[in-house]
């Protein structure tokens, strides 16, 4: 009761003395009431943070052994074999890590606990059990609520996991947004996986069941390249700078004093023994074993594009770069190939937000004669609808300069997937980050086309030769694009979206599959969505 009364006493003081406060008097006070909160809570000064590099001279390792007579006959080249299927994707990754005997680096935004996540997880304990160095950095916004299994996986003596720009509020994380905003909306959006420094996975995939078409949700079209040669080294790099720089922190530096890692690791052994043998009997893991991948004995064998490439990275303190340059940022060393195209530019990017001068851009490149192709989410097809929202303004002024701007179809037909063996999910949504150049050049990488990406989030990508896919690419964009997005297009200054279903041309005069509510609500926010922040 002596609680109760607090309470009323509280209620019937405090509250009337607040309600007399000014609004202004709120706002000159806010400042200090943050600075009060940020007191509250602190990141680790005297985290050990020892510094480890990619390890060399692994020519000897079964990765090197097999990669070692393409090298020889590709001198000066880097070889690159596109996963487009969410399947091949995720054998490549279980292929790889199965595969690795010295070292296993890996970097990803987000790691969900399912099917997929959970298979990965135990083959990195797997990889650790037998030698393998393994070093996991994954960006901080994702692992709450994880601690527990990143706690035991980080127990393994051979296991050592790093977070990118952590919170301080371990447990109350929104009040990171609210004390330091700036600070904690800057991501580590990289997506990396490298065995032994000879062979390594890069794009726009995060490890999750929606990423491999696991999903009976929702999937998301994505796609990544697996690479050897010198970009591999080049990856390692940049791996390297993020792992120990200043703006990443041990995962140990969190644990609890009172964590028992042996018990712990012990437990998510036992987990992860059964989750593996669940995800082997289920009727995805049987689709896996026909995947093209894995009809190649070794990553030797596989069929590879041997080319010249450009790796492209942005510096792990970018969130402190004041400003736009080749040294700390990806976007002005992409801009050159885009500079480059002098004849077709197809960009597919899930979050498209131009600004004015991307607008402009690409209207000039028509202007001069290239043909511009972009493909983007519809508003059915987006996982934000935010986004969508700061986007949708510039469709008008982009088909008037010529640009032919398409809009990924949320609900896709199952065909393909039977193919496979696998149905799994009929809603999709775009997640490939993909531009071709002149039907000769590919980039392929973790890079969306709006302001997060170019100054918020770091990413990285590969620019590299592939003249028979990038025309391929090209060719089949325009004979298969309207079986999975609509075409959108002017009649009257209003929009019109056209798509093919069952061979019939279908036409809409409002954004597709969606409800009124969605339309006013996004149409709504796009008066006042901050495109920065997008």
């Amino acid at each position: 009761m002596n609680g109760d009364r607090t309470v009323l006493s509280l209620k019937h003081t405090l509250l009337p003395c607040l309600k007399k406060i000014s609004l202004g008097l709120m706002c000159r006070l806010l400042p200090a009431i943050m600075l009060v909160l940020g007191g509250c809570a602190s990141l680790p000064n005297d985290a050990q943070r020892t510094e480890s590099y990619a390890l060399e001279n692994t020519e000897d390792t079964h990765l090197g052994r097999s990669l070692a007579p393409l090298l020889a006959q590709h001198p000066g080249l880097s070889g690159f074999n596109i996963l487009s299927s969410g399947q091949d994707a995720l054998a490549a990754r279980i292929a790889l890590i199965q595969a690795a005997q010295r070292s296993l680096d890996l970097q990803y935004y987000i790691w969900h606990d399912d099917l997929a996540g959970r298979a990965l997880h135990n083959q990195l304990l797997e990889a650790g059990d037998r030698g393998v160095r393994v070093r996991l950095l994954l960006d901080d916004m994702d692992t709450a609520g994880k601690e527990t299994i990143l706690f035991a996986l980080d127990a393994h003596p051979n296991i050592e996991i790093r977070l990118y720009n952590p919170f301080k509020y371990r447990k109350r994380r929104a009040m990171d947004f609210l004390v330091r905003p700036f600070r904690v909306n800057h991501r580590m959006h990289n997506k990396a996986l490298i065995a032994d420094n000879q062979a390594v996975i890069l794009g726009g995939r995060n490890i999750g069941d929606e990423y491999f078409s696991v999903s009976e949700d929702v999937v998301f079209d994505d796609v990544d390249v697996m690479a050897a040669g010198g970009i591999t080294q080049e990856v390692s790099s940049s791996f390297d700078q993020y792992w120990n720089s200043p703006w990443v922190l041990p995962q140990a530096a969190f644990v609890p004093d009172d964590y028992n890692g042996v018990e712990g690791l012990q437990a998510l052994r036992l987990r992860s023994e059964k989750y593996w043998r669940d995800a082997q009997d289920s009727k995805y893991s049987e689709s896996l074993k026909h995947t093209r991948i894995l009809q190649y004995a070794n990553v030797g064998e596989l069929p590879i594009i041997w080319s010249r490439w450009v790796f492209v990275g942005d510096d792990p303190g970018k969130l402190e770069a004041v400003k736009l340059t080749k040294d700390t940022y990806l976007a002005p060393n992409l801009k050159r190939a885009f500079d480059g195209a002098t004849k077709d530019l197809i960009i597919v990017s899930p979050y498209f937000v131009p600004g004015d001068a991307i607008k402009e851009y690409l209207i000039d490149k028509v202007s001069s004669g290239v043909r511009v192709r972009i493909l983007t989410n519809s508003l059915a097809a987006t996982d934000v609808s935010m986004v969508h929202a700061g986007y949708m303004g510039y469709r008008k002024d982009l088909l008037e300069g010529g640009v032919e701007l398409y809009e990924f179809r949320a609900t896709q037909s199952a065909e393909e997937k039977r193919e496979h063996g696998w149905i799994g999910s009929s809603q999709s949504s775009l997640h490939a980050k993909s531009f071709a150049f002149d039907e000769h050049y590919i980039f392929v990488g973790s890079f969306n086309l709006d302001p997060r990406s170019i100054s918020l989030n770091t990413e990285l990508g590969a620019y590299f030769e592939a003249p028979d896919f990038a025309a391929q690419f090209s060719r089949e964009f325009d004979q298969k694009v309207l079986k999975v997005a609509y075409r959108l297009e002017l009649e009257e200054g209003q929009l019109v979206w056209t798509t093919l279903e069952n061979g019939t041309t279908i036409r809409f005069n409002k954004e597709p599959d969606t409800s009124w509510w969605k339309r006013f609500f996004t149409g709504f926010m796009s008066i006042f969505v901050p495109e920065s922040m997008l």
